[in-house]
């Protein structure tokens, strides 16, 4: 079993050895209560699920979840997540077991997600992967060998705060110029906004937003960008170029197999991933980086339920 927990929502699902999620059940999840509340809405989700699987509860041998961070992967230990405000310390697989009687383990979504692409997903058959997943915020996952890389404390892999200007905007993590707050997808709106306010022409955003500069949306530039808009268009090429220094520094540091990409912005940048891999020579200190492949992920918004299964399965 495989459970995503996020700050609004807990979803649980059924998953077999190829991968595939055969039964999957959502519930609200509750962040601002106490402790005991947040772990109900977690039970309740794995709950639903187990009652529309017959049998199900006598054949699952593990669960997995990936949880908001900062958290323990070693210890199952959810420490003091922005987004969960009601776990601080929070002992979560060892009362997911002591509840279900079975092995839990924990550790954040792109952690999990990375080993889901390696066991069934795009890094099959690779031995050392970088996966990154860019939404709301950008995160990554390393695996080497089948096994997450977690480092010394459990807190490595956070590449998504690696700093690209540090003269840039600042992050909500505190650090200035990090690929987040740069190109996620709440930095491809702003941008896009911002050239707008400053062309004050006529664009295909303008009108989806109906005419409010501020309303325009990551998923209206790529409405906008997909039917052919120059200034949709424009603002991608200057996310993927910024994208394209951070993969350098990735490659330079790690020179992966392969690099993944999912998340909710992932198939908008898709297009460009052949121009990525085509300037990563001009950027790069590695002299061979166009031979690794840029692929997309697997898996999409199941990528917590697949990852956090997959945590079960490496176990």
């Amino acid at each position: 079993m495989g459970v995503d927990i996020g700050g609004t929502k807990v979803a649980a699902g059924l998953v077999d050895h190829e991968g595939e999620i055969r039964e999957q059940r959502r519930t609200p999840m509750v962040a601002n209560q106490d402790a005991a509340a947040g772990l109900a809405a977690v039970v309740s989700a794995i709950d639903s699920l187990l009652q529309h699987a017959p049998g199900a509860k006598s054949s699952i041998g593990g669960i997995g979840i990936c949880a908001p961070g900062p958290l323990d992967p070693y210890t199952g230990l959810v420490i003091n997540p922005p987004n969960l405000p009601c776990w601080r310390g929070f002992p979560l697989a060892a009362e997911i077991s002591r509840i279900y009687r079975v092995p839990v383990k924990v550790d954040n979504d792109a952690n999990a997600a990375a080993l889901a692409e390696v066991r069934w997903g795009a890094g099959r058959g690779y031995s050392k992967v970088f996966y990154a997943t860019i939404g709301t915020g950008i995160g990554t996952g390393i695996v080497f060998d089948g096994a997450i890389y977690h480092g010394r404390t459990g807190a490595a892999g956070e590449g998504g705060h690696m700093s690209i200007d540090y003269r840039g905007p600042r992050c909500g993590c505190g650090k200035p110029g990090c690929i987040e707050v740069l190109a996620s997808g709440p930095a491809i709106a702003r941008r896009a906004r911002a050239r707008l306010s400053e062309s004050g022409g006529a664009s295909l955003l303008r009108d989806l937003a109906g005419g409010e500069i501020n309303a325009v949306t990551t998923e209206m530039v790529g409405r906008a960008y997909a039917a052919g808009d120059a200034l949709a268009t424009q603002v991608l090429e200057e996310i993927v170029e910024l994208l394209t220094v951070w993969l350098s520094n990735i490659v330079d540091l790690l020179e992966p197999d392969i690099m993944i990409v999912g998340g909710g912005v992932a198939k908008m940048l898709s297009g460009f991933f052949a121009r990525i891999r085509n300037r990563l020579p001009q950027v790069c200190v590695n002299p061979r980086p166009q031979e690794i492949p840029l692929v997309l992920a697997r898996y999409e918004a199941e990528a917590g339920i697949a990852g956090g299964a997959a945590l079960c399965w490496n176990n």
